[in-house]
């Protein structure tokens, strides 16, 4: 017995001796007569013994409290109770009790089960009863408390049976066999707290209310005794003869100490022994106490070893239930699978090998596995172990493609809609999974991945590459949102317009009238030309496109005006039949004089050129005010009637134009007459102009300088009298001035210039013969001493007086820089570019007294 680290032998003659880990002894006397049971409670410094203090007397309960320890180390004896079933006393054979002391029960030979109960510590007089009277011996009785109720096993050598003392004594009966003293005892609370009973053939166990397992073990039983949780101590006997009976041989009995792991199933040490007394338990080691009054130790080995014991047998199932009953972490767990996994491959055992494999995943590294089982005879046990992987969401993207290859090597469909078309979370590399079922052709599949997870490229470039539907494609394109469909239509349109140009153009006329979505940030349709690249090599579709985008928007933007104007042009000079030119002509000419077409004129005009579009070149070069060029293009065609028509349209704004005309043509009555009629050339440039033509004569211009010299002479006479006529005023008018000066002047306007009513004093009077109501004055102008009337008149030509005389100041300076600059030429530039020379003529219109100014 061990109770506070120490060991407790009891003696016949009554005394108890106690052994310290140090091996010390000393001894305290517990009875006068024997001692004959002892019995240690578990959690609590307490030691009951039953024992006999005189002869032929009921034997006595005593518990001792070693917590309570004298000078001499001696416990102190806490209660004395006399164990009464019979009118004489009784043997003991066995005792039990509650940790808690509310329950004791005691065994003896005729039968009986003496039960106390009550607190025994406190209470004067304890309270007991007989529960069980036969005329069997008691081996053994046992108490144990689950939860609200108290159970009492009671084991004699012909029955087992269970007793529920907290209810009455509830009586079952377990079993019609008993067992041996000493062979009954109570499991671990790992095992349930269950009776064990050894008998000969085996060892049982006990519910409070059934039979449970049983273990077959032979041989007699002695004892039992428990060690830790899991371990059973199992001490037989087993008889042999030394030599036969004939030979004068004796009987020979050899004791066999067996430790049986309950919970691993298997034999955790045998050994044989002479005889054995008593198994003890202390200090984390078993000690037995043998015949010969000596004592052996046996130690527990380490976890490692136990398991390295196994390994070297080959008992890996036995070395896992052994680290598991042990709570070994888990990394060390999946080390002995991976050893078994190995094992059981070696032996060819690849079903076994996997299952073991499957239990190391996330410690073991997956290549390691997967090299074993790359064989194709072995792919099943591969598939189930990457399938595995994925379930642990331990796989990476090469795993997913391995496990889709065997798959697909499998042909199993079935799998793989298992895999792949599942409504579970999706535990695997999409990207990857895709890129094999479409390499392997299992296009479905990559297609439900790729709309499954929105991943719209790869979606579409199975459509359109691998099965060719493009109208699907064009379905799916117009269902995603808005900025997607731009997106993708940019990169996949050329494809689309390739094999469905029709379909396509009706998808992008829909799509580029169509509005962004309100959560935008800009609410105005999606510009069209990022999808110009589109119709690469089909004209007839971007036209269409074209056309339909400026039908209902009114205009398009530059770069698409000169696009399908070029289309027209490129499509105008490959078309063979008049009827459809005639109206792509048409086209292109009402694209150019729409005014809301935001074309470039300079780009309009070099493709109109190239493509020799006469009507637009002249339409441009008349937008564009460039009437030169427009001459020129009509000489290069010798288009005499257009010429002429040219020049006198525009000979006005451009006189040039008739000087080319009359180089071109010296000949034509028409060019000369005109230029004779509005006086648009000098009469020496139209000589030298004809002069370089070779055929002309001085015929051709004879009339022309007559009529051009009568013209000059009656200018020069009409100048003369306006000479004369303007001397004339201007001694009138110096006439009036002295006047003015010398004299009075008489005012009798009856009228007033401004209203036209009769003149009312206030009036005002002005030496211009003008008078105005005051009021009717102030409302005219705000000057106070020019007449409303004269006054513009008087300013222009005070303005004409000005710029008069600041021009004679540049002429002086002129001049002056002239004589003094080294390079004369570049002064007189510079003075031409500021319009220095332009000549300021004074026009008098004597009719309206207005004076008009003019630069030539």
């Amino acid at each position: 017995m061990s109770i506070v680290s120490l060991i407790i032998f009891s003696h016949n003659d009554g005394n108890a001796y106690i052994v310290s880990r140090e091996l010390n002894v000393f001894l305290f006397r517990a009875y006068d007569v024997c001692l004959l049971l002892m019995h240690q409670l578990k959690h609590r410094n307490i030691l009951i013994t039953v024992g006999h203090d005189q002869i032929n007397v009921y034997p006595l309960i005593k518990i001792w409290d070693f917590d309570k320890l004298d000078d001499c180390g001696i416990p102190a004896c806490c209660r004395s109770i006399p164990a009464v079933v019979d009118k004489v006393p009784v043997p003991v054979t066995c005792f039990s009790a509650l940790d808690t002391l509310s329950f004791m029960a005691i065994g003896f030979a005729n039968g009986a089960v003496l039960l106390l109960y009550g607190d025994v510590l406190i209470e004067k007089y304890c309270k007991s009863r007989v529960i069980n009277t036969d005329k069997y011996p008691v081996t053994g009785v046992v108490l144990k408390k689950p939860e609200q109720q108290t159970i009492l096993f009671v084991a004699t050598t012909n029955y087992i049976l269970s007793y529920i003392v907290s209810q009455k004594d509830y009586k079952t009966v377990l079993s019609d066999e008993g067992c041996q003293l000493r062979c009954a005892i109570l499991s671990s609370p790992l095992q349930e707290e269950q009776l064990v009973v050894a008998r000969n053939e085996a060892l049982y166990f006990f519910q409070s209310d059934e039979r449970g397992p049983c273990l077959a073990f032979t041989g007699e039983k002695v004892f039992l005794r428990w060690f830790r949780n899991s371990y059973l101590i199992v001490v037989s006997k087993e008889t042999k003869a030394s030599l036969p009976r004939s030979a004068g041989g004796t009987v020979r009995s050899t004791y066999m100490l067996t430790i049986y792991d309950i919970v691993n199933k298997l034999i955790a040490f045998s050994a044989p022994f002479v005889e054995i007394v008593d198994v003890l338990i202390e200090w984390g080691s078993v000690y037995i106490v043998l015949g010969d009054n000596t004592i052996c130790s046996l130690d527990e080995k380490d976890l490692q070893s136990k398991l390295d014991i196994l390994f070297k047998k080959n008992f890996y199932s036995m070395a896992v239930s052994l680290a598991k009953s042990q709570n070994y972490d888990a990394e060390g767990l999946a080390d002995i699978f991976t050893q078994y996994g190995d094992h059981l491959y070696g032996k060819g055992d690849y079903d076994g090998a996997i299952s073991q494999y499957l239990k190391t995943i996330r410690f073991l590294e997956p290549s390691y596995v997967i090299r074993k089982f790359l064989d194709a005879q072995r792919i099943h046990n591969l598939t189930l172990y990457l399938e595995e992987l994925h379930k642990q969401q331990s796989a990476n993207s090469d795993h997913t493609t391995l496990l889709l290859n065997c798959y697909t090597k499998l042909k199993d469909v079935n799998k793989l809609n298992q895999f792949i078309m599942t409504d579970k979370e999706l535990n695997f590399d999409v990207e990857t999974a895709i890129k094999v079922c479409r390499q392997a052709g299992y296009y479905k599949h990559a297609m439900y991945l790729a709309k499954l997870c929105r991943m719209h490229d790869w979606y579409l470039k199975i459509q359109l590459e691998d099965t060719k539907d493009y109208d699907n494609a064009l379905e799916y394109i117009n269902k995603l949102p808005f900025e997607e469909v731009q997106n993708k239509v940019k990169k996949y349109g050329k494809m689309l317009m390739a094999f469905k140009p029709e379909e396509t153009t009706g998808f992008l006329k829909e799509f580029c009238t169509r509005t962004k979505s309100s959560g935008s940030s800009n609410n105005n349709l999606v510009s069209p030309e990022v999808f110009i690249h589109i119709f690469i090599n089909h004209n007839k579709q971007l036209i269409e496109f074209l056309e339909h985008l400026l039908r209902l928007q009114g205009s398009l933007p530059t770069s698409l005006c000169n696009t399908l104007l070029e289309l027209y042009l490129e499509e105008m000079d490959k078309e063979e039949d008049s009827t459809v030119k005639s109206k792509l002509e048409r086209d292109a000419i009402s694209l150019l004089t729409n005014h809301e077409a935001k074309y470039n004129v300079d780009h309009a005009m070099v493709l109109a050129q190239m493509h020799n579009f006469g009507k637009a070149v002249l339409y441009l070069f008349k937008k564009a005010q460039l009437y030169q060029p427009i001459l020129r293009y009509q000489m290069e065609g010798d288009c005499y009637s257009d010429i002429i028509a040219l020049c006198k349209e525009f000979g006005n704004s451009d006189p040039s134009l008739w000087t080319q005309a009359l180089t071109y043509f010296a000949d034509k009555e028409d060019c000369k007459d005109y230029v004779a009629e509005r006086n648009l050339l000098p009469p020496l440039f139209v000589i030298q102009a004809l002069a370089r033509n070779s055929t002309a004569t001085v015929s051709i211009i004879k009339d022309y300088m007559i009529r051009r010299l009568q013209k000059e002479n009656a200018q020069i006479n009409e100048d003369e009298r306006l000479a004369k006529q303007y001397q004339e005023e201007t001694v009138k008018m110096r006439q009036e001035i002295e006047e003015l000066k010398t004299s009075a002047k008489i005012f009798q306007a009856s009228k007033c210039n401004g209203c036209g009513k009769d003149l009312d004093l206030p009036a005002i009077h002005f030496l211009c013969e003008h008078s105005f109501h005051l009021m009717c004055y102030e409302s005219y102008t705000d000057s106070e001493s020019e007449c409303p009337l004269c006054s513009p008149d008087y300013r222009k030509i005070t303005e004409a007086i000005q710029a008069q005389q600041q021009v004679k100041g540049l002429h002086e300076q002129f001049h002056q820089q002239l004589e003094r600059s080294t390079d004369s030429f570049s002064v007189v530039s510079e003075y031409f570019g500021r319009g220095v020379f332009n000549k300021i003529t004074l026009v008098s219109d004597k009719q309206g007294n207005r004076t008009r100014s003019r630069r030539m």
